[in-house]
């Protein structure tokens, strides 16, 4: 087991969930900030900031001092002028905070200051449409915000309307529209991750199990294959999750909550396909995220309903997981973040 030193954020306002933020290792963690349903964190390039979405009805984003022990200071938050952010980014610049309000459809762009705290919005950008699945789909869903491997894109992606949006951020904060990839009907695309060499991506679908390969140049995605999470045979309920691909661009890694398992696929040629090679529990039940450890030996699953944060090794041959150690329990644990 890996004594890498991580943040986890979880659930608060649950029934058996936590506090806040916490902070430590696998072996012993502590809470590094008492904070409203911190689902979703990012660290500045620096390393001197955090931020954390607080998934509310009136949503809200907290920035947060690191110390060099790893003790958080709050700053500020700011809302997000939606509902339940799930999920932000900050740009490559370190200029804006973007962040996804998932049960309105709309995305934020908040201004980060040289002291590490957030400014009033620059954007408020509302999504439209809908999709086939009446109860998922009866709206705009907005569940990610992120950018290429070369900054010069931001994405966001609607699970309401099975739509990935490409935008240019301008200076002064404004997400302008570039183009969009339709992913079939029904789909409810969730997470999407880019290949390190820049010319791949790989979504994640949350309603039909599936992860959707596609081609990438100058801000266009285009789909190339679909695959199926779950192996042939696999009955039941399953929401997909979190999505990675490992540093060298062979591997990709996709969480499954109902199966409760981490789903191992090998990329063809440029990344530019997709073959399921392992599932493996997940440690838990219901794994949310996962998350590379910062040499990419390990990876980490967060087990929400579970309460755990489990680890694997990383066969570098093989992309084949391990399991190994004890999972650390933590309430309502949904997220990693390695330092």
């Amino acid at each position: 087991m890996t004594s890498e030193r991580i943040y986890v954020g979880s659930y608060t306002s649950q029934a058996g969930g936590g506090t806040g933020i916490g902070f430590g290792t696998l072996e012993a963690m502590e809470v590094a900030a008492t904070t409203d349903d911190p689902s979703f964190l990012a660290r500045s390039a620096d390393g001197r900031f955090l931020y954390s979405v607080n998934e509310l009805e009136a949503g809200r984003v907290s920035a947060f001092a690191i110390a060099e022990d790893g003790s958080l200071t709050f700053l500020n938050d700011q809302p997000t002028g939606g509902a339940h952010p799930c999920h932000l980014a900050i740009d490559p610049a370190g200029r804006f905070l973007l962040s996804a309000n998932y049960s309105s459809g709309s995305i934020a762009v908040h201004p980060i200051a040289g002291d590490g705290s957030l400014g009033e919005a620059t954007q408020y950008l509302q999504r439209s449409g809908s999709g086939p699945n009446e109860k998922r789909q009866e709206g705009p869903h907005a569940h990610q915000v992120t950018f290429d491997p070369a900054g010069a894109f931001a994405f966001d992606i609607d699970l309401g309307s099975d739509t990935v949006y490409t935008s240019r951020l301008s200076d002064d904060g404004q997400l302008e529209a570039v183009s969009l990839l339709e992913v079939h009907p029904g789909a409810g695309p969730r997470h999407v991750v880019f290949h390190p060499g820049g010319a791949a991506a790989y979504v994640i679908n949350e309603l039909d199990s599936t992860l959707t390969v596609c081609s990438y140049a100058d801000g266009e995605l285009t789909e190339v294959q679909t695959v199926s999470t779950r192996p042939d045979g696999a009955e039941g309920d399953n929401f997909p999750a979190e999505v990675l691909v490992s540093a060298d661009g062979r591997f990709v890694y996709g969480s499954n909550r109902g199966d409760d398992t981490i789903a191992v696929f090998e990329t063809g040629a440029e990344g530019l396909e997709a073959e399921l090679i392992q599932t493996i529990g997940s440690g838990g039940t219901w794994p949310r995220h996962l998350a590379f450890s910062k040499d990419g030996t390990h990876l980490y699953a967060a087990n929400e309903h579970s309460g755990t944060v489990a680890s694997f090794t990383v066969d570098q041959s093989s992309g084949a997981l391990t399991a190994t150690g004890t999972p650390l329990t933590w309430p309502k644990a949904i997220f990693v973040l390695p330092l």
